[in-house]
């Protein structure tokens, strides 16, 4: 290797020969090296691992120690922002979970048995002329009674089912119209609409016939076991839609008809065993109620007709639902209310009594109890109509019926929530499926028990249940007796019948959080029947968005996939209408796209830290479906993007060349630490591999992980510069030209594009993987949404930091909660959100994002808050955009007091301007964006109005505050406040911009004592008036909602600590910031991480000379010079008096300069010269273009007037001055190098920017680029007109502005103040707190009783009606949004215990479950190159065992770095076995899993098979079935002509042929042209050094001795090659 990097010319030796051999072997190692044999190479294909040499890594990885340089400083793990030790907060999660896996569990099951045992208590007292026994507690005890129910009590029941009934239809109803007056729906077709009518009228007859017909007729647990037989059309349909492409179908098809078969034995066994005519009905109610569930069982791919056209109407039915449901709600809540009416009449009462005895069944009636004579022995007898039985009026507890409804609607309405709730964070098996299950099993079991209760003792429930009040209860019922008589043996069957035919509610496959119409069929529930509605509607293909299929697929599709993808995802079912579309298509890709400026080396490091967790988080997942065969639902892609903005200065040498300023090495020199600290092992990451590019250029490293990092560095000359178009170009980069001009269809496009996210972040932000993974949940839960966020903490130190902790916290607690529970969010931050790539690529969004600024409000509205201005844009376009609470984000804040003010004086106008912007539109807002309303704008107008009013309501609040602190009138008081505010808007308008921030900085501090003070006043005073006072309440209830928000979010708690300084800070945020950024309105500065350029030697003289020309005007103006006349203007001096000592020093009196006669004659000379020297080059570069000025890179810092157009050349005649202009180092003589900034820019021979290799874009890309900027790209002129025309367009911006504020807050403050002033008149006398005098006066032995109550003042009324108002809001929406944040942290916690223990989990389950797990401890790359851990434990025992010597000993030995994890995964997963003693110490799980050899053995087994595939796989790669179509013939060069064969070079290295030609992933046809006739630039050889790496295509100058070896490129002058490989 030596050899090579020494003699980079020299014709390659057998040494380099094998060296670059080895570049293509993937498994041609180093000589010797048998270890890993061809059929053990199994590797990534997407791209070449770093360092290894399977893969093609040079023998240079191999270090060698020197003995006195073992000594090691290993990486401290640092456990900061996102790394914080959180092990309390997990443990806190997982005890959560357990408690939300009990409490479901029971109100579920609780919910289900209270709504079936009520719905049966209800049917109990329907029955007509109901006789049961009555308890002789109060009566006689030697007594017996009997109770007859009167009709009025009758009516009561059924209208409480009917009630029951209709409650959940009233709610499918409201639901159904809100989402179809607010939202989008479809209109069914008229057939398809009649069969749903048509279905749902049976359900709703069904239902009728069973609660007014059947279960009346038998008893209470009859009526239990038989709503078990219910399912006879499910059971059926579900027969039907069986496919043979499910396995063990026979066998299924049998239980599905036994199971119909147990269900048909339910509607009939009563009506032949009893023989009672009314029982007939049992059958035709139940097969008509369970028409309501024939959607869930049909199928599109049942291989009946029938069954097929019921599928197509069921795949209908999701877009037309709840148009459907509108009037179907309607229908079957007048259809049920009338079949009530038919079928009393049919039992012989007159219908118009429901309505005549309405009132007396709701009210106070009597009811009779009759005396059996002591003859009858307790039997009830037939009449009750005889003359000699004794009758007893009892008062009716006529609110029963009220009770019992109530539970029953609660306790259906509660299991239904909380059933919902259990499927959505995904613990649907025992706490929905097993209590839906044992609803009727618990029912009966307690029915049974307190009926036997009862019939023993009729007093048994004297005082919780009215006693004319019970079940309908078997007659000589006995427990023993219910085995047969009861027909239990049958309930069994029936029981497992429907268990089975709702077996899909114990295999849930949907995603976490899935919407209601992803977990159930119709919109609600059936009250009444509540156990079978929750498991017949509970949807049986909820297949979730993400699914891997067969990774055999995969290799099928990789031959015409543009894409190359890793996992598959959705079933092709999902998409029947477009077959085009590839399940490839539906891969979730993340691309993260970061803006860098003037990041410092901290911030890189954390943001690189985060980067590299995605990479190694990415890399787990994709090994662990690749070899360990497992489906992981959360796979994705990831690529990483940073768009470093003005990343070039003037080089050191020339001021004609350009070179990467100190960020961009700053960048490159934390790279490795970055690596070395995640993977807490010594990394180095190969070079960069440099790209020169249109706009600048780019660096792509390839991280451990193997993602990409691609960092695009712009040249501020060539392309715009700032972050907002940073964002356009990797839109327009990644959405535009990478997805749109993919060749495929159209489908496949859209199908890429809604599984495409863009992550902006900033150059400083700190996350882990799973706060990404939270975000894309949200996104697959809901295609509408467009962005989501994340919460932001702020990282620093000092009372800034603090400040902002707290008003962080308070902004995504209260503020961001309440905007994305009552409507959007407005802004999702540009440092951490999360975007879809298809709604950036909508009408009106990207493109409208391209809008320059021309006008005043554009420098606003659009540059200085970018991403409030891109959100606005996806609401007006009808996107939501949400905000996730559990993912977390850390991003540094400003320290400084005048950074903070600088960052916000962008941010508060820029915010107005875009909620003024949405507010204007908000007609057309609503009108297309569902999920904004009126009320949330009229909340969004509060807040604004909150917002222009902050500063006079902050005023009055000081001026309140003075009069209640400091005892001093109102006049006064204002007259003390308005000073100091007037003076600095004054400083504001008139002084710079340094003096302002001094004096809001002295301002504050002021401030901060006068608060202090006031609230010490405050608290007196609440002292004085009590609790009760309005100040008081007030005061109490936003430090309490403050104090409950920290205690809703347990890891942010602390935040609520610097409240205080918060509370200090008030009028300083609220007033001072305020008017600081309305006044500096003008200002558009960035204001934040401003860095001097670096100027060239032209502009560092033309300093010089701008500064003496200042200075001598300066001296010119003064008097003196005045007096003199002017004379003398140049630099020496001489005075009217002086006087010398020897020449050592001299004193000058009234000096002026010397007369410049002589010396302005000679200047006038030098610069006639120049001016000829000018036009001769001038002439020169006409006459000879191909000279050596015209080839010189004249790089300019500033871009002339026109610079869209600055690709043209100019004239002659009209090249300035700056132009021909040479610097002393152009006029030498020394050849200088000809460069061109696409094929050998200074800047990739920086010594700086690390040894890498060179490589350039396509034809195509280049074309890409340069005409986006030619579009939207190009620099802005520095034109001085157009800049002095937008300054003073901002400045009337400004003005206008100002004066609209101040008026605004000029009459708010004068009316409010005004009636401060009569507030003995205009006052509100306040009920709490009401003070009582007692006076006694002894002359007169009187009393007087006097009460002071307190006055609701103007401000206070202020305060209490607006902000109060907000703040209840905010609250009630933060405690919505605090359960859907913590539903959305359950579904992610995984309990092992709560599942299948390990130990009772086959080992492949185990590995399964567990393979992303066991891939991270694989493919670690601590310790894979024998790296110890020195630093176990601190105890005098363990340091004085440290093995030290032994390890430096061990590290001072050669060997291989693995810097790939796929490397480090494939090194220990080759050596695994399941005999321990040849593998003690295999990291296999973690420490909370048994490592067993059954455990190693699954692994191994895995391992074989992947292996065995993979020979498979290679042998038709070079056979027939190559998947690339390259055939095995005579291979033919890329002019068409068939080179010479070499005899004895045969390459069996495996390597893709695709892969050979594809440079950076380019097909060649691109990059060489269409016929392959294009050439490669041979500016650059690659020299091959500790740095350098062989293992990917490298680009070689011609060898005039070619090696016998692979080669390609080949030209047509002579068969030289232009490549090497």
């Amino acid at each position: 290797m030596s050899a090579m990097r020494h003699r980079p010319m020299a014709p390659p030796g057998p040494g380099a020969g094998a060296g670059v051999g080895v570049g293509v072997g993937a498994g041609a190692g180093a000589p010797g090296d048998h270890g890993d044999s061809d059929d053990n190479n199994f590797t990534d294909d997407e791209s070449s691992p770093l360092t290894h040499d399977i893969y093609g890594g040079s023998q240079r990885t191999i270090q060698e120690t020197k003995g006195w340089d073992v000594f090691r400083d290993p990486p401290i793990k640092i456990e900061t922002g996102s790394t914080a030790n959180q092990e309390c907060l997990e443990l806190t999660i997982k005890i959560l979970k357990i408690f939300a896996y009990i409490i479901t569990f029971i109100i579920v099951l609780s919910g289900g048995v209270i709504a079936k045992g009520t719905m049966l208590f209800m049917t109990s007292q329907v029955r007509k002329d109901k006789k049961m026994e009555y308890c002789n507690k109060d009566l006689g005890r030697d007594k017996s009674f009997v109770v007859r129910l009167p009709e009025e009590e009758r009516v009561a029941w059924i209208w409480a089912l009917m009630i029951a009934y209709a409650l959940p239809e009233i709610g499918a109803l409201i639901r159904s119209a809100r989402i179809c007056f607010f939202k989008t729906f479809k209109v069914p077709k008229t057939g398809h609409f009649l069969f749903v009518w048509l279905m749902e009228s049976f359900n709703a007859m069904g239902t009728a016939l069973l609660m007014f017909v059947v279960l009346p007729q038998i008893d209470a647990i009859q009526g239990a076991m038989l709503t078990n037989c219910l399912c006879v059309i499910p059971g059926i349909f579900g027969l039907l839609s069986r496919t043979s492409k499910e396995g063990k179908r026979f066998v299924k098809a049998i239980i599905d008809l036994a199971a119909v078969a147990a269900q048909v034995t339910g509607l009939v066994i009563w009506p032949l065993l009893e023989n009672r005519r009314e029982l007939w009905v049992i059958p035709v109610a139940c097969v008509m109620i369970s028409c309501g569930w024939w959607e869930n069982y049909v199928s599109p791919q049942s291989s009946l007709g029938l069954v097929r056209a019921l599928g197509r109407i069921k795949e209908e039915m999701r877009y037309t639902r709840y148009f459907c449901h509108m009037f179907l709600s309607i229908w079957k809540i007048l259809l049920f209310f009338c079949l009530t009416l038919l079928i009393y009449w049919a039992q012989g009462e007159e219908p118009g009594n429901l309505f005549a005895l309405y009132g007396d069944a709701f009210g106070p009636h009597k009811i009779i109890v009759y005396e059996l004579p002591a003859g009858l022995g307790g039997v009830l007898p037939d009449t009750l109509e005889s003359a000699n039985i004794d009758t007893v009026e009892v008062d009716a507890a006529y609110n029963t019926v009220v009770y019992v409804l109530l539970l029953q609607i609660f306790g259906a309405y509660l299991c239904y929530i909380f059933g919902k709730f259990a499927c959505k964070i995904l613990i649907q098996g025992f706490s929905y499926a097993f209590p839906v299950s044992l609803t009727v099993p618990l029912a009966v079991s307690l029915l049974i028990s307190v009926c036997g209760i009862r019939i023993d003792d009729p007093c048994f429930f004297h005082d919780t249940i009215p006693d004319y009040l019970f079940f309908t209860s078997p007659s000589n019922f006995r427990f023993n007796n219910f085995v047969t008589e009861q027909m239990a043996w049958a309930w069994i069957l029936w029981l497992l019948s429907q268990t089975w035919i709702a077996l899909h509610i114990w295999t849930p496959k949907c995603e976490r959080l899935a919407t209601t119409e992803k977990l159930f069929v119709k919109p609600m529930y059936s009250s009444l029947l509540i156990d079978q509605s929750m498991a017949l509607n509970r949807r049986r293909d909820d297949q979730a968005d993400v699914k891997t299929e067969d990774l055999s697929e995969i290799e099928k599709e990789k031959g015409d996939e543009y894409y190359e993808t890793i996992s598959v995802h959705t079933d092709r079912s999902s998409a029947p209408n477009k077959p085009s579309i590839k399940s490839s298509d539906n891969i979730t890709r993340i691309y993260s796209c970061a803006t860098m400026w003037h990041e410092t080396r901290d911030e890189m490091i954390e943001f690189l830290k985060s980067i590299m967790r995605m990479d190694e988080d990415q890399c787990a997942r994709r090994v662990a479906q690749k070899y360990l065969r497992v489906l992981d639902p959360d796979y994705y892609e990831f690529e990483t993007h940073i768009f470093f903005d003005d990343a070039f200065e003037i080089s050191d040498h020339s001021d004609d060349d350009i070179q990467c300023n100190r960020f961009v090495k700053l960048l490159i020199a934390t790279m490795d630490e970055a690596a070395s600290d995640i993977h807490q092992t010594t990394i180095r990451l190969r070079p960069p591999k440099k790209y020169p590019t249109p706009y600048g250029g780019r660096l792509v490293w390839t991280l451990p992980g193997k993602t990409k990092f691609i960092t695009h560095l712009k040249d501020k000359d060539r392309i715009r510069h700032r972050k907002r178009w940073s964002q356009v170009m990797y839109m327009y980069y990644l959405l535009g030209h990478r997805l749109m001009e993919l060749p495929i269809s159209v489908d496949r496009k859209d199908a890429i594009a809604e599984n495409t996210y863009l992550l902006t972040l900033d150059g400083d932000i700190d996350f882990k993987p799973n706060a990404v993974t939270l975000l894309v949940d949200l996104m697959k839960k809901n295609k509408n949404l467009g962005a989501a966020c994340g919460r932001i903490h702020p990282v620093g130190s000092g009372p800034m930091v603090w400040y902002q902790l707290f008003e962080y916290a308070i902004g995504h607690w209260l503020q961001k909660a309440t905007e994305h529970m009552i409507g959007c969010v407005l802004c999702s931050p540009g440092c951490f959100s999360l975007f879809r790539g298809k709604a950036l690529m909508d009408d009106n969004v990207m493109k409208k994002y391209t809008t320059r600024s021309d006008e005043a409000r554009h420098y606003v509205q659009y540059d200085q808050g970018e991403d409030r201005w891109l959100c606005t844009l996806l609401l007006q376009r009808g996107y939501r955009v949400e905000y996730s609470a559990a993912s977390d984000a850390y991003t540094h804040c400003p320290e400084g007091f005048n950074e903070f003010y600088n960052q916000r004086r962008r941010w508060v106008p820029s915010t107005i301007a875009n909620i003024m912007d949405l507010l204007a539109d908000a007609k057309r807002t609503i009108k297309i964006n569902d999920n904004i309303s009126l009320l949330y704008i009229f909340y969004q107008m509060m807040l604004m109005g909150g917002t222009i009013l902050g500063p006079g309501t902050i005023f009055l609040m000081l001026v309140g505050a003075f009069v209640a602190a400091f005892r001093i009138d109102n006049w006064t008081s204002f007259h003390y406040n308005i000073v100091p505010i007037l003076a600095f808007m004054f400083i504001c308008f008139t002084c710079k911009s340094n003096i302002q921030l001094f004096v809001a900085q002295v301002l504050s501090t002021a401030y901060a004592l006068i608060m202090m003070a006031v609230i010490v006043g405050t608290a007196l005073q609440l002292g004085e008036d009590g609790i009760g006072s309005p100040s008081a309440i007030f005061l109490i209830s936003m430090v309490g909602s403050f104090f409950i928000a920290a205690c809703l979010h347990p890891q942010e708690f602390w935040c609520i600590t610097c409240g205080l300084i918060y509370l200090l800070s008030i009028p300083s945020m609220y007033l001072l910031l305020i008017l600081y950024s309305i006044i500096n309105l003008n200002v558009v500065s960035w204001g934040t991480r401003e860095v001097v350029a670096k100027k060239t030697k032209k502009e560092l003289e033309a300093e010089k000379k701008a500064n003496e020309e200042a200075k001598k005007r300066v001296k010119q103006k003064s008097m003196l010079s005045f007096l003199q006349s002017g004379i003398g203007d140049n630099g020496d001096e001489e005075g009217s008096v002086e006087f010398s000592l020897a020449g050592l020093f001299r004193c000058i009196f009234c000096t002026h300069g010397k007369t410049s006669d002589e010396k302005q004659q000679l200047t006038t000379i030098a610069e006639s010269l120049d001016t000829i020297k000018q036009r001769m080059d001038t002439i020169e570069s006409a006459v000879d273009p191909h000279g050596h000025h015209a080839s010189r890179h004249n790089r300019r810092r500033t871009t002339s007037s026109g610079s869209k157009d600055h690709h043209l050349l100019t004239s002659v005649a009209e090249k300035s001055g700056d132009e021909s202009d040479v610097s002393d180092s152009d006029t030498s003589a020394e050849p200088k190098q000809e460069r061109d900034f696409l094929t050998n820019p200074y800047w990739i021979e920086d010594p700086d920017v690390r040894k890498g290799e060179v490589d350039f874009l396509s034809s195509t890309e280049i074309q890409f680029w340069k005409d986006l900027i030619d579009q939207y790209l190009y620099p802005i002129d520095n034109d001085p007109v157009e800049q002095a025309r937008i300054a003073s367009d901002l400045i009337e911006l400004r003005n206008k502005s100002v004066f609209a504020f101040f008026m605004a807050n000029a009459l708010f403050v004068l009316i409010v103040f005004l009636l401060q002033l009569n507030k003995d008149k205009l006052h509100i006398v306040w009920p709490l707190g009401v003070k009582t005098n007692i006076t006694y006066i002894e002359e007169t032995s009187e009393v007087h009783i006097s009460k002071e109550y307190l006055q609701l003042e103007p401000i206070g009324l202020v305060f209490v009606f607006f902000f109060a108002l907000i703040l209840v809001i905010q609250f009630t929406a933060m405690l919505f949004h605090r359960f859907g944040t913590i539903s959305h942290i359950l579904a992610s916690t995984e309990l092992n215990f709560c599942k299948k223990k390990s130990e009772d989990l086959t080992q492949d389950q185990l590995i399964d479950k567990h393979a992303v797990e066991i891939v991270k401890n694989l493919q670690r790359l601590q310790g894979i190159d024998g790296d110890y851990d020195n630093d176990s434990g601190s105890g005098p025992d363990r340091i004085a065992r440290r093995k030290t010597i032994q390890n430096l000993e061990k590290a001072r030995q050669p060997r291989r770095q693995i810097g790939t994890l796929d490397v480090a995964f494939k090194k220990r997963f080759l050596k695994l076995t399941a005999d321990a003693e040849n593998n003690p110490a295999t990291p296999i799980l973690t420490r909370r899993l048994t490592m067993r050899a059954e455990t190693i053995r699954a692994l191994e087994v895995r391992k074989n098979s992947v292996m065995a595939e993979r020979r498979k796989s290679a042998m038709q790669t070079l056979g027939a079935k190559n998947e690339y179509g390259i055939t095995t013939g005579a291979p033919v060069n890329n002019n068409g002509v068939v080179p010479n064969q070499r005899s004895g070079r045969v390459s069996n290295a495996g390597i893709s042929i695709k892969d050979v030609f594809n440079v950076n992933g380019i097909p060649p046809e691109q990059i060489y042209g269409s016929n392959g006739g294009g050439t490669i630039n041979q500016g650059y050889e690659h020299v091959i050094d500790e740095d350098g790496d062989g293992n990917s295509l490298r680009l070689t100058t011609r060898n005039p001795h070619p090696h016998p070896q692979v080669s390609w490129g080949q030209n047509t002058s002579g068969g030289n090659t232009t490549g090497r490989l």
